[in-house]
């Protein structure tokens, strides 16, 4: 398997947090890959073959060729059809709303067809990413389309902007209480305006930072037990941390590192 990142131009540095390009042959036996959410919206293209996407139920359906996901709210499992190659765009969690007018809320668990975000215009980018034959000409291709589009005078909300940015230098241990008594807003106004433009409350943002920081720490064998990981992220105790992990992951830690790691710590460590 061969994961690799790129930085975005200054341009989009404030929208863009990474390219990332991820290449595998066909397996004898795919395995299903369990991901673990990060508040970051992605636009996926497949150059490669297709991926079942799971749900709870275990019931699956095909991804598109190209697509954006949103917001991954639920247990999410994917599993390769063939050979894998993927080209894809990592927003930051408030920063894909200024490119279409679609609600990132009504994305969430969603592999949206870039055709219903972009109509033609989606179709024509779709074509010209699958055709490039370089990533560094597929990025030259995503950011004409997303540089375009920023141009019809759509933009970030600065105090989401600035709420996100906080949630993320205090890796998600501050309660919201808290977190909305440092900024010029009310509770359910900084609500209202997350879900607006990042499709999450504060509250599931900071859960899902926090979990990304703690899967860090222990794939990183920072700790030996997971009450320590729970009292260093700031946790209650050994159960709260427990009960947020199998909210997103559908599994308790341990269950998790069974055999889940590979592709979720790929994308966590960007």
């Amino acid at each position: 398997m061969n994961y690799q990142t790129f930085d975005p131009s200054q341009a989009l540095s404030v929208f863009v947090k990474c390219y990332w390009t991820l290449e595998a042959p066909e397996a004898t036996e795919p395995v299903k890959e369990r991901i673990l959410p990060d508040g970051c919206m992605e636009m996926i293209f497949h150059y490669g073959d297709l991926y079942r996407q799971y749900n709870s139920s275990g019931d699956f359906v095909i991804q598109p060729r190209c697509f954006v996901f949103g917001q991954v709210v639920s247990p999410l499992e994917i599993q390769p059809t063939g050979s894998t190659g993927i080209f894809a765009v990592r927003f930051y969690p408030e920063a894909f709303t200024p490119f279409t007018k679609i609600s990132p809320r009504s994305m969430n668990d969603r592999a949206v067809p870039l055709k219903e975000l972009f109509g033609n215009e989606g179709i024509n980018l779709e074509n010209e990413v699958l055709c490039a034959g370089t990533t560094m000409q597929r990025i030259k291709r995503v950011e004409d389309f997303l540089l375009n589009t920023l141009r019809r005078g759509l933009f970030v909300d600065r105090m989401v902007r600035s709420s996100v940015a906080l949630i993320i230098e205090l890796k998600g241990r501050q309660p919201i209480g808290e977190l909305t008594g440092k900024l010029p807003v009310s509770r359910r106004q900084l609500e209202r305006r997350f879900s607006t433009a990042v499709g999450l409350s504060p509250k599931q943002l900071s859960k899902m930072v926090r979990l990304q920081t703690s899967l860090k720490m222990l794939s990183e064998g920072q700790f030996s037990c997971l009450g320590d990981v729970a009292y260093d992220n700031d946790f209650y105790d050994q159960s709260h941390f427990i009960n947020d992990f199998k909210e997103f992951t559908g599994l308790s830690p341990k269950e998790y590192y069974a055999g889940n790691l590979r592709m979720a710590m790929l994308f966590s460590s960007s």
